[in-house]
């Protein structure tokens, strides 16, 4: 009874879009229930072309305009502020390392306690754990990954914080300084 259903709206859908009476595709022409994957995906092709575009926020993330830098206002002795406006709107990920050798439990925990302090400051993230130290955190907003680095530097379990690469290291693990690791 379904499948009758439905070869009669296929059927409907091929008679509505096939628009010029004279002269149509040789496939149109077979019985409904003879059509293959090729045919079905012409019909839902020319099903979409009546559609209306999708808004700038309903794309994929592969085909929306990348954002516009205005360099005006850019700090040159901030090399970060460039990352980080090249990230806005695009998705970033972030890996994070602990202190010390803990559980995959304890790094769950510590962890989840840091997305919802982020969260509730409004830096909206995913939370993976990779490893019983590691865990990587997604942001849809790239450009909150610098913030949020800005906040796990300060936590006493954390390691290091990766940016597009480049390492960050907390305030309290052996590496100290100026939180940057500098290559020689």
């Amino acid at each position: 009874m379904m499948m009758n259903f439905i070869y009669i709206l296929i059927f409907f859908f091929v008679s509505i879009s096939c628009e010029d009476k004279k002269e149509k595709p040789s496939w149109t022409k077979k019985d409904v229930r003879d059509y293959n994957d090729a045919d079905l995906e012409r019909l839902f092709d020319q099903w979409e072309e009546n559609d209306d575009p999708l808004e700038e926020d309903e794309l994929p993330e592969y085909k929306r305009q990348p954002p516009k830098i205005d360099l005006s206002n850019m700090d040159p002795n901030n090399p970060e502020s460039l990352l980080k406006m090249s990230k806005k709107g695009r998705t970033q990920m972030v890996f994070v390392s602990l202190l010390g050798n803990p559980t995959k439990e304890e790094t769950e925990e510590i962890t989840k306690l840091w997305q919802g302090s982020l969260m509730n400051n409004h830096i909206n993230l995913e939370r993976y754990v990779i490893g019983d130290d590691r865990v990587i955190f997604l942001f849809k907003d790239g450009a909150q990954a610098w913030d949020a680095k800005d906040f796990l530097i300060e936590q006493k379990e954390l390691k290091e914080v990766t940016i597009e690469n480049k390492p960050y290291y907390g305030k309290y693990s052996n590496m100290g300084g100026d939180n940057v690791k500098t290559e020689l």
